[in-house]
């Protein structure tokens, strides 16, 4: 056992990394083997010298991350432990400066992880960026936020969203109206997200001027999309011949954001997934990145982040499995 102090120099300080009746103190001795208790302005920790030195860097890179304004939550706490339980519990203060953008009600978004800074980072650097990892880790949502960034500073004319209409265990034919009815629901997120940014009002309007165009994949056969901003999303569930279309269709001044996770393809069988084959032949060609974002990277509620990883563990031991069984019968 080994103790270890961090002082923290200043009562709000103290209260701030504390959290309101010291929840973060909680989450921390909850998620690493350690004791902690507050003498005066110091936090005095116990424990197992690993436990006890990564709380340590936790609280020490929380109290920085706090002296830059940021908020912190639960959230927060729970993925600078992880951060620490990696060696990497100081990168959490890269995410101290930065906006991505402001909504239309005034309110700042900024990357809530070190995985998303990377990302935003490759879209403004590079031309065509892939944004891969699971759900809840803001791929679509930042993209959307820098397509809207980008028209408000005139680099483009246009922003394109596009999605391949592929039913995740619903069939179209079922839901009652016309094509363009019939995949609204799989465009929702992005209308949600864009009228998040620009305001309902000047939403309809960029709309109905065709500033903003949202539109099935299949839309996008047979054109050139020059001075836009265009951005596919659920990419893991375009065929590979759909994702050779669309890819080819960039013109010139236009950016490209392609997301989807590959955990969830939902082509029928046989289909190969366009997302996982682009990722893996396109990767080192210059003005493309491919950002991958993992289960530390899920900014919404933490559990989403445990179910994640759940999923991810059922599915390495199913390999483990099915590997074994081959073997066996060889």
């Amino acid at each position: 056992m080994v103790t270890k102090r961090v002082n923290l120099s200043g009562v709000d300080k103290l209260s701030r990394v504390l959290g309101t009746f010291d929840e973060n103190l909680n989450t921390i001795m909850h998620e690493l083997p350690v004791n902690i208790r507050v003498d005066g302005l110091e936090a005095v920790i116990s424990g197992e010298d690993d436990a006890a030195h990564q709380a340590a860097e936790v609280i020490k890179n929380l109290a920085v991350l706090s002296d830059s304004g940021e908020k912190i939550d639960k959230g927060r706490v729970i993925y600078c432990i992880e951060l620490a339980k990696e060696g990497k519990a100081s990168d959490i203060t890269k995410l101290s400066s930065g906006t991505v953008t402001i909504t239309s009600r005034g309110k700042p978004v900024k990357c809530k992880t070190v995985g998303q800074k990377v990302y935003v980072d490759a879209i403004k650097n590079n031309t065509v960026v892939f944004g891969v990892g699971p759900a809840g880790t803001g791929k679509t949502y930042l993209a959307v936020c820098l397509a809207v960034q980008a028209m408000k500073q005139k680099q483009v004319d246009k922003i394109i969203l596009t999605r391949p209409a592929v039913e995740a265990g619903e069939k179209l034919g079922f839901l009652p109206g016309d094509l363009q009815t019939k995949v609204d629901p799989y465009l929702r997120p992005l209308y949600d997200a864009l009228q998040e940014m620009l305001g309902l009002e000047t939403y309809t309007k960029l709309m109905e001027r065709g500033s903003i165009e949202i539109a099935p994949l299949a839309y996008m056969r047979g054109r050139t999309l020059s001075n836009a901003f265009i951005i596919l999303d659920e990419a893991q569930n375009t065929t590979v011949e759909q994702m050779k279309m669309f890819l080819t269709r960039l013109g010139d001044g236009s950016k490209m954001v392609i997301t989807g996770d590959v955990t969830q393809v939902d082509l029928p069988e046989g289909k190969k997934s366009g997302l996982v084959q682009s990722t893996r032949i396109l990767r080192g060609i210059e003005g493309i990145r491919i950002i991958n974002l993992t289960a530390k990277d899920v900014v919404r509620n933490p559990l989403v982040m445990n179910i994640v990883r759940a999923y991810e563990r059922a599915e390495a031991k199913g390999e483990e499995d099915e590997k074994k069984t081959v073997n066996k019968n060889d």
